[in-house]
């Protein structure tokens, strides 16, 4: 059996694409029509696995023959045992990351599904702050941020979705300018809800940008 090869963002984005296909069989009589929308959606997947090897390959081609609701339920279903998980998280290791954080309250780890992770982020309402671990070039990290509810819906910066969302900002350890005491906060609207986010999150280019510029 192959090595898992598909990260949670990625399925995210076959499931999505397969959810336009699906959507567009069911509505549109025009087989040239299908065929175009079919052709795109299979664009988009493949061109996330540029480096996939002939057999991953072939895993994934099978998208091109997806017609039935039963089609794409099994394909899906099929391509669990493929799924990267999250790196596993101790608490000690979660401490480490926020180590000036005398007051952290960790979340009980046991409850997390590892497969369905991009990222992972808690709330601490007491202290308006949400926390984000995340392994970054192989190595985690962990962000602190100030929470800021937005009081409405709006469009998460990471997953392009719509829902409840607040402003995160956090300090950049980056210097700005010559002055030792100038620091940059770096802001932006993001779910409240992490489950969601890890839903619905198709690409990890904003995490890892917002990311980037925090740790400098």
């Amino acid at each position: 059996m192959l090595e898992p090869f598909i990260m949670n963002h990625q399925y995210n984005m076959i499931k999505k694409q397969a959810g336009i296909l699906q959507h567009t069989i069911k509505t549109v009589g025009d087989p040239q029509v299908v065929e175009a929308v079919r052709g795109s959606a299979e664009s988009k997947v493949m061109e996330m696995f540029s480096d996939a090897t002939e057999k991953q390959m072939k895993i994934l081609e099978r998208f091109s023959s997806l017609k039935l609701a039963e089609d794409f339920q099994q394909y899906l279903a099929s391509l669990a045992p493929y799924l990267i998980e999250f790196p596993q998280l101790t608490e000690k290791q979660i401490r480490k990351q926020f180590s000036k954080n005398k007051k952290l309250k960790v979340p009980d780890l046991t409850t997390i599904d590892y497969h369905s992770l991009t990222y992972y982020s808690w709330l601490d309402i007491s202290m308006n702050k949400l926390f984000i671990v995340y392994p970054y070039h192989g190595e985690i990290v962990g962000i602190e941020g100030k929470l800021t509810p937005a009081n409405k819906k709006d469009v998460c910066c990471l997953c392009n979705g719509f829902g409840e969302v607040a402003l995160v900002s956090a300090v950049s350890k980056a210097r700005i300018g010559n002055s030792p005491d100038y620091y940059k906060a770096v802001g932006n609207y993001m779910c409240l809800s992490s489950e969601e986010c890890n839903k619905r999150i198709t690409s990890v280019a904003n995490l890892e940008r917002f990311i980037e510029k925090i740790i400098g």
